[in-house]
């Protein structure tokens, strides 16, 4: 018995537009995004999708509800989801922060975390799903770094090797889940008090 997850990025936001690396900052999808949303949801509303999950943050909740509006697919948000806090680099130019990820793998981004706190956090959300949604299609929309996490956690593939990688968009990726081993362990995961989940109406 499996799940299967099908991960989206949230869809195009003005900081993409301007080359900000948002973070945990919200973030508010551009014209261009909108229209990316309802190209989303037109793809994906016959999938037979039991539920969608996506971040909290602005963009990513705004890609779910244009994309599924007037849909009876249930939409939940989970802090799980977040993309990496990149702490006093938040807002900073994409450029500033592509050139010190591979520093901050392991050790947190000063005042924020690492990669693999969001590895943490997302085989958390990971392992829910799995208990909670056996034999479902789920459609996670989220951000780089929770694509990172999935492709780390479930296909193998180093961190290091990840977050140097050039973004290639694409209609989706497709996982099958339960995670049944970390391919790659990693230290106990410390408990934050994050990672509640709420549906929005």
């Amino acid at each position: 018995m499996t799940v299967h997850v099908i991960y989206e990025t949230h869809a195009i936001s003005t900081d993409n537009e301007t080359g900000i690396a948002t973070g945990w900052l919200p973030g508010r999808l551009s014209d261009t995004g909108r229209r990316l949303a309802r190209d989303l949801g037109a793809r994906r509303r016959d999938s037979a999708i039991a539920a969608v999950f996506t971040s909290d943050l602005t963009r990513a909740v705004e890609t779910a509800q244009i994309a599924f509006e007037g849909s009876s697919i249930l939409i939940f948000q989970d802090s799980r989801l977040r993309e990496c806090n990149y702490g006093d680099l938040k807002g900073a130019p994409v450029a500033e922060v592509a050139a010190v990820r591979r520093r901050y793998i392991a050790e947190p981004f000063p005042n924020g975390q690492s990669y693999r706190d969001v590895v943490n956090q997302t085989r958390d959300f990971l392992d829910d799903l799995a208990r909670d949604w056996t034999d479902r299609t789920l459609l996670i929309i989220a951000h780089s770094a929770n694509r990172w996490a999935l492709e780390y956690l479930l296909n193998g593939i180093p961190l290091e090797d990840l977050v140097d990688a050039p973004f290639n968009w694409q209609e989706g990726w497709h996982y099958e889940l339960p995670v049944l081993e970390d391919p790659h362990p990693l230290p106990p995961r410390p408990r934050t008090g994050e990672g509640e989940t709420t549906m929005l109406s």
